[in-house]
Formats: C-alpha cells, sequence, structure tokens
C-alpha cells in the first residue's frame, strides 16, 4: 500500500469516527471502552472476511492482520462466541407497527392511507394493530413512545392518527442508538463493498452537495428533502412490501434489502475533502 493510500485511509477514519465519538461521549462511553469494543471487532472481521477457501481465519492469521496478540485474539474469540443476540427495541417496534398501519388493507382507506383507529376494540383498532405488529414492547409504553415523537396523534373524537411512516426518536434512548448504530452499518457496507477490487457488483451509493448555498435558504432546503425524501421512502418500501417472500414456496430464501436516505449540512472536518 503506497504512502499516499495509506495516509487517506487513516483521513477516511477520523472523519468517520468523529460522529461516532461525539455519539459515544454523549452517552458516557470512554476511550478504554471503546478501544475493547474496536479490539473485538477487528478480530471478527478478521476472522470472517479473510479466511482462505471459505473457512474462518486461524488464530495466527487473525493476530497477523490485525496485530493483537494470539493471546488476545483467542480471548476475543471466547467473548464473541459467548455473545447473545440482542433484544427487539421500542425502535424496531415502533417502525414495524407503523408499516403495517400503512400496508395492511385492514388498516387503511381505499385510497391506501392509515385508517384513524379508535384505541381498544375489535379490528380495526389501535389494539388489534398492536397485536400484529406491536413486537415485546409494552403497548402503552409504544403508545407514548409515539407520541413523544410525533409519529401519531389523537384526534378529536380520541382515535389514534398515524402522522409519519416510519419512527424517528427524539431523545437517546436505546432505541435511537440501536437506530444510529443499524443505519452506519449499512452505510459503511455500501462503501466498503464498493471499495472493493474483486469484481463484486457495486451497489447504489451517491450523493448530492454544495459548498456555496445561501446560508438562509437552510430551512427551505431541510422541507424540501424531507417531503421529497419521504416520497422515496414510501415508493420503496411498497416496492419491497409487493416482493415479500411467498410462505408457500418452500424454495425460496430470504434477504435483506433496502435504500437508506440521509441529509448533508455542515462543513467536513479537516483533512478530508472530496
Amino acid at each position: 500500500m503506497s504512502d499516499t493510500l495509506n495516509q487517506a485511509l487513516k483521513n477516511a477514519c477520523r472523519a468517520l469516527l468523529r460522529p461516532l465519538a461525539l455519539v459515544l461521549l454523549r452517552g458516557g462511553i470512554t476511550w478504554k471502552e471503546f478501544a475493547e469494543i474496536s479490539k473485538s471487532v477487528f478480530v471478527s472481521v478478521a476472522t470472517e472476511e479473510f479466511g482462505i477457501r471459505g473457512r474462518p481465519t486461524n488464530v495466527s492469521r487473525t493476530s497477523i492482520l490485525t496485530g493483537i496478540s494470539r493471546k488476545e485474539v483467542k480471548r476475543q474469540r471466547e467473548l464473541l462466541d459467548a455473545a447473545s443476540e440482542p433484544a427487539s427495541s421500542k425502535t424496531t417496534d415502533a417502525t414495524r407497527l407503523l408499516s403495517g398501519w400503512h400496508q395492511d388493507p385492514a388498516y387503511t382507506d381505499k385510497e391506501g392511507k392509515p385508517l384513524a383507529l379508535k384505541p381498544d376494540g375489535p379490528a380495526p383498532s389501535f389494539s388489534s394493530l398492536f397485536a400484529a405488529y406491536g413486537g415485546d414492547t409494552p403497548e402503552q409504553t409504544l403508545i407514548r413512545e409515539l407520541k413523544s415523537a410525533g409519529s401519531i396523534d389523537e384526534d378529536q373524537d380520541g382515535n389514534l392518527v398515524a402522522l409519519k411512516r416510519y419512527h424517528m426518536p427524539k431523545a437517546m434512548d436505546e432505541g435511537n442508538v440501536r437506530f444510529f448504530g443499524t443505519n452506519l452499518f449499512d452505510h459503511g457496507t455500501t462503501l466498503s463493498n464498493n471499495l472493493a477490487a474483486d469484481g463484486r457488483p457495486k451497489w447504489l451509493e451517491g450523493f448530492a452537495v454544495d459548498s456555496n448555498v445561501d446560508a438562509r435558504h437552510v430551512a427551505a432546503f431541510r422541507e424540501f428533502i424531507d417531503e421529497r425524501g419521504q416520497q422515496l421512502l414510501e415508493e420503496i418500501d411498497d416496492w419491497l412490501a409487493e416482493h415479500r417472500i411467498d410462505p408457500g414456496d418452500a424454495k425460496a430464501s430470504t434477504v435483506r434489502l433496502g435504500l437508506g436516505v440521509y441529509g448533508i449540512e455542515g462543513p467536513l472536518p479537516k483533512g478530508t475533502s472530496t
């Protein structure tokens, strides 16, 4: 690797770590804790992605690739093997419920818009919607979370109405942090895939940015991308729903597909260029 490419990777790493460090520090995560997490991820990636003929990388090669001692590689692997699957979160449950409210014909009108739902009773009601799509979060907890985020509200008749198709938590809670991690993972995976030089298909990646926009138009730009971005995501969501697996097809297999959208606002960190 050339010195120029090496420095470019280090600069890219610094740019990536700035928003991550901001979130970690806000959440009380110290550098020492982050270093331990980073070590674990290095071992995991080296083990899973750099094997020969499809087999996991052995301890010695993982140690060479990562610069971590063989003893520490073994310890990290043991910790990874003992790690449990993450639990369901309020954000996941809320997003699933809102998606069902906008897509399930039992909860939409003739124009495909979500119905105003009475809180309890037989379908269509919020209780029946929750039973179908609510997940593990308690119903009243989910209602409070959705109201707090401005995703739902009550009308004058006491019915619950959907205001948004997607749930975006306001505070830094567990669900919000999980949402942050998933988005960072998905975006980073796309960029990493497209940097690979092994002939794999490139994934959609692009952005539109201009550093010379009149600052007085920031509010108008936010409104513009919120509207257009939401419209695009709803179209993608409908397409994905139409192409879900047929439960009766024994030969079919599933894959996670989607599209992410994000806004850009503010300068790049020093040492970074486009």
